[in-house]
């Protein structure tokens, strides 16, 4: 298959992606990880295994912009603007609305320590591999 930035996703290959990324082991190692070349040559060996020839980076940039889309539809949602959707955005929604938020919790000492939350989350929606 055809390598390169400019190289098309198909339905099928954004499918697979969301469907490797949407694991609970994958969206924990991927949530604030700042080097995570690893986790995507992972995913890419993964969409291998369903038939996507996609190398790491092309992964990683395809990651970035379904994330960023999302969020850009959200926050227009969030806004009043329900005109804007893009193609993936329950399933999208499904992957990201678990994921944890760090906030600052005030100690006994009056320090704040960095702790994680999650948001919307209920043992019986949340999904596991």
């Amino acid at each position: 298959m055809e390598s390169g930035a400019g190289k098309h996703w198909t339905e099928e290959e954004v499918k697979a992606l969301l469907s490797v990324w949407s694991e609970k082991n994958i969206r924990k190692q991927l949530h604030g990880t700042l080097r995570n070349k690893g986790i995507f040559i992972y995913i890419a060996k993964r969409l291998q295994e369903l038939g996507v020839c996609r190398d790491w980076k092309q992964c990683r940039a395809k990651y970035k912009n379904l994330k960023y889309e999302y969020r850009t539809v959200k926050y227009a949602h969030n806004s009043g603007d329900v005109t804007k959707t893009m193609k993936f955005f329950h399933d999208l929604d499904a992957i990201l609305r678990y994921e944890p938020v760090t906030q600052l919790a005030a100690e006994e000492n009056g320090r704040c320590s960095a702790t994680e939350t999650r948001l919307n989350t209920s043992p019986t929606t949340d999904s596991t591999q």
